[in-house]
């Protein structure tokens, strides 16, 4: 596959709003980093993230200018301009640099300027942040209501849940949201969201000695949308597999 026909396809899948399409870009242990906000996923979690993020997209995207490629990379500019608006002021600009291994990218590093996540009043979700930071009251404030959203409203039952979707109940910018996880609870969007999901799901293998319900709908009940993402938070949180955890409660 030629450098054209990979980003052309690129394209097409993220104009498709097609989340597996854009995500089989990647190989099998490839990673896909948004560097303003910090944040990685592996193929599999990238899936997931698309699959919110085009729930609320609006946006089409398009090559801005050449693609420039040297020995297993790819690098270009693209922009994006909201589907039901022709004002030009809108459109936003990013560039992604891309490492190939074969026909697939090994990793894919996306940058694009600072905004809002939502134009006020207009409903047009982006992938740009605001500049500003929090304070330390700010940065409390938003950790306290975000622990409330998961302990007592459970938010991490939905499946679809975003980080624009989450910043909206929180009423704060997706940046200051990203800052009080990154910053004050030290791990990703993902990573916090799945541990309430690991916790929820690590009760119900424990319920009735571990002897009821499959792992699947227990991954789903909880929150999972895929038994492969389920597995890997659950063994990054507790060392085990599920399988592995139902059986020591099992013995117990």
């Amino acid at each position: 596959m030629t450098s054209k026909d990979f980003v052309t396809s690129y394209f097409e899948a993220w104009n498709q709003h097609d989340a597996g399409g854009v995500a089989e870009h990647l190989s099998r242990s490839g990673k896909y980093c948004d560097i303003p906000v910090q944040q990685e996923w592996n193929r599999d979690e990238f899936i997931e993230h698309l699959n919110s993020f085009f729930a609320q997209d609006r946006n089409r995207y398009s090559l801005l200018g050449e693609i420039h490629t040297a020995k297993n990379s790819i690098a270009f500019q693209y922009r994006a301009s909201p589907m039901d608006s022709d004002d030009d002021s809108l459109d936003w600009m990013g560039a992604e640099f891309i490492t190939m291994e074969g026909d697939a990218a090994g990793k894919i590093k996306d940058y694009y300027q600072d905004a809002d996540a939502m134009q006020a009043g207009r409903g047009i979700v982006t992938r740009r942040y605001a500049k500003s930071g929090l304070d330390e009251s700010g940065l409390k404030r938003v950790m306290e209501r975000l622990a409330e959203l998961m302990q007592e409203d459970r938010m991490f039952l939905d499946s679809s849940l975003s980080l624009p979707q989450l910043a909206t109940e929180l009423n704060c910018s997706v940046n200051h949201l990203s800052q009080a996880i990154n910053s004050g609870f030290g791990m990703s969007f993902f990573d916090y969201v799945n541990q309430y999901r690991v916790n929820a799901a690590e009760q119900q293998l424990s319920a009735h000695g571990g002897r009821k319900g499959a792992i699947l709908d227990i991954a789903l009940s909880v929150g999972f949308n895929s038994t492969s993402t389920f597995y890997a938070a659950f063994k990054k949180s507790t060392g085990q597999t599920p399988a592995q955890y139902r059986r020591t409660r099992k013995e117990k």
